[in-house]
């Protein structure tokens, strides 16, 4: 045999051991993730009143919230449908109705907004929404914002979803409720994409509602790696803009909780970070939160923030502190995920670390 075949020879062999072993490690790495939970099939089915946190302990009514979404529906140079995020609304609406405040939605246009459903991120709070006649009523003729007497409520929380980049910035009725809003000192919420709301606000002497103030929202890199064009797409981007505009911009790692309170101001990163604005807007309200179980898609959160700040073993303690039982406490889908989004940006020594605690998670349900 030649030595030009004996080196296609052993090129082919060397590549098909690459090839088995890249599938025997995906293989694995699949085996690491949780089963399909038999009980997930009812989910659609869930009603408001199987929810223990809104049944047990009811709170008496302590006053109003404001909830507004785009109207939206579509990037304008492309047609793409778009919306406003029904788990960013969804589970702040829970929180706020489970802590005694009664909430109505608004929007630029009124009427019924677009609205922006991912399954493989619905969970039980999100068909609980989708099954609450009340919640539908209020989300399927939501009250134009022109018509909105900002005095009635305690706070306002801007929902995210793409579509709120288009009609929040340049909405002067949004702009005139955060003004007397933040006048009155009412709390003002806002998660993902809904701090486009803020960054054309203007206090009475004429600066900006954001100089000098700490916030957050979805950041360019989160935006960037999922819509590469994103800054074609997009009037701006929300990070650039809000920093232009005198913000003081807190970036947390992608897809991770990432929450911060300015006095009344408080602002999310992004979905992951829904919950933590809804019960930082409670506590700055002058209550504490009602107690809940944590999802697992949190408990994901944590464990990978940990991961983040302070490293492995922090965050395999964070997975070893949770009560394991017969019930799946870590949504490992979700770690899945975030290792996979590592490796995709070349974050190889990250990736790895990430499966390890993947490992570790399985290992303990």
């Amino acid at each position: 045999m030649s030595r030009t075949n004996k080196f296609v020879k052993w090129s082919l062999i060397g590549v098909a051991g690459i090839i088995v072993l890249l599938v025997a490690f995906g293989w694995w790495i699949m085996s690491l993730v949780a089963p399909p939970d038999p009980s997930a099939e009812n989910l659609p089915n869930v009603l408001p009143n199987s929810l223990s946190y809104l049944t047990e302990n009811p709170v008496l009514k302590r006053g109003k919230i404001l909830a507004v979404v785009t109207s939206a529906g579509s990037f304008e140079s492309t047609g793409k449908k778009t919306g406003y995020e029904l788990t960013e609304l969804s589970l702040a609406y829970y929180v706020f109705e489970a802590n005694g405040f009664e909430v109505d939605i608004a929007s630029p246009q009124g009427g019924e907004p677009p609205m922006v459903l991912d399954d493989e991120d619905m969970g039980a709070f999100d068909y609980a929404f989708l099954n609450d006649p009340l919640a539908q009523r209020k989300a399927k003729s939501t009250i134009v914002m022109d018509s909105v007497n900002i005095e009635e409520y305690d706070a306002i929380y801007f929902v995210g979803g793409k579509g709120a980049m288009f009609d929040f910035p340049e909405s002067k009725a949004i702009q005139q409720a955060i003004q007397i809003s933040h006048e009155k000192g009412k709390v003002i919420g806002a998660i993902c994409h809904g701090p486009a709301a803020l960054v054309n606000v203007k206090l009475n002497d004429g600066t900006f509602f954001l100089k000098g103030r700490k916030v957050s929202s979805f950041t360019n890199r989160e935006e960037l790696f999922l819509i590469k064009d994103a800054r074609d797409l997009f009037p701006f981007l929300l990070q650039d803009k809000l920093i232009e505009n005198g913000a003081l911009f807190s970036e947390g790692a992608m897809y991770l909780e990432n929450v911060i309170a300015d006095g009344n101001l408080i602002t999310g990163q992004n979905p992951w970070s829904t919950w933590g604005v809804a019960e930082a807007m409670i506590k700055q309200l002058g209550y504490e939160p009602k107690k809940r179980q944590k999802t697992d898609a949190e408990n994901a959160v944590l464990v990978l923030n940990a991961y983040e700040k302070q490293g492995y073993k922090s965050a395999k303690k964070v997975i070893e502190d949770l009560k394991f039982g017969e019930k799946e406490l870590i949504n490992r889908n979700l770690i899945a995920m975030h290792a996979v989004v590592s490796a995709m940006r070349w974050e190889i020594s990250k990736g790895f670390g990430i499966i390890g605690l993947l490992w570790h998670a399985k290992s303990l349900s």
